[in-house]
């Protein structure tokens, strides 16, 4: 005969409110004035945390903190910072320490592609060497600046603040301090998509977090690193511009026949798979893909 005491059934810890809980979190995410980074950003904060995000831009922070703060429960803050210095990184860590005791979430989600596509397709080796290795463009500071945003910045970002995410974990029962990097389905795919710089750059990002959940896991310090590998979502990386409201468009009919799911990823795609990222403790050193079925036909 089933028990009539619910609470020896636990059903309560299945709400949804409970299960993706990030009410009273203290989050940072770099990029987090536009595109992918703002949907973490709204995500988070529309719950209940407390988001620092991060850009160099400081005009357009001060624009994504007061146009989406309104009638949340959280709380969005600017705070203008280039990730992609050391010395910068050090200062934006004391800024943080200084205001809070602990880091709950740290989202690395900065990065860039440059505008120089390289042409892949070629009928003979000289052709090919023309393309790829000839062209002015394709140069060694065009790849380093890649890296330095799209790698460099999420290995020195995660270790600069590993104090303060350690703290969260002993500061949160049951919770675990996390990282979160954002990659790309472009780290996964075999082809280079005319921009081998980026691919190989966000194929580093997979594998540094690899590395980086490994590190910390074997010195025993309680700190998640994950990454999330979004499809084609709206983006100034994308769609090439974003609105005043700092939101970028993409055309559905343009993914007719290119995606399973027939259409660019949505805010509510991200806002969940960042949710799912941040709060399950039980995930650790994986990428999770949100491309709408990308990957199955591109041929990995």
């Amino acid at each position: 005969m089933a028990s009539s005491d619910a609470k020896s059934h636990n059903n309560d810890a299945f709400q949804l409110s409970e299960i993706f809980n990030v009410k009273g979190k203290v989050a940072l995410i770099t990029g987090g004035g536009s595109g992918i980074g703002l949907m973490f950003t709204q995500a988070l904060a529309v719950n209940g945390a407390k988001v620092y995000i991060v850009g160099r831009t400081e005009e357009k922070l001060e624009t994504v903190a007061n146009t989406y703060s309104q009638g949340i429960s959280g709380q969005i803050i600017p705070l203008p910072a280039d990730c992609t210095s050391k010395d910068e990184i050090a200062k934006l860590y004391k800024t943080v320490a200084d205001k809070e005791d602990h880091l709950d979430i740290l989202i690395n989600n900065a990065g860039i592609m440059t505008g120089n596509t390289i042409t892949t397709e070629a009928k003979t080796g000289e052709e090919m060497k023309k393309n790829m290795f000839d062209d002015e463009k394709n140069s060694f500071e065009d790849w380093d600046a890649v890296y330095r945003t799209n790698v460099s910045h999420c290995y020195f970002m995660s270790t600069a603040f590993i104090p303060l995410l350690e703290k969260a974990t002993s500061h949160g029962q049951g919770w675990s301090g996390t990282i979160v990097n954002t990659c790309s389905i472009s780290g996964q795919v075999k082809t280079m998509q005319h921009h081998p710089q980026y691919n190989a750059s966000k194929a580093g990002t997979i594998h540094l977090t690899r590395m980086l959940a490994n590190e910390l896991a074997q010195n025993e310090i309680k700190i998640r690193v994950n990454s999330i590998a979004p499809g084609v979502f709206p983006s100034e990386m994308t769609a090439g511009s974003s609105g005043a409201n700092q939101k970028s468009e993409l055309p559905k009919d343009q993914f007719e026949g290119k995606v399973p799911a027939k259409r660019p990823g949505s805010d509510r795609d991200m806002a969940s798979a960042i949710l799912f990222c941040v709060t399950n403790t039980y995930l650790n050193g994986q990428t999770i893909t949100v491309d709408g079925g990308y990957t199955l036909t591109s041929g990995l």
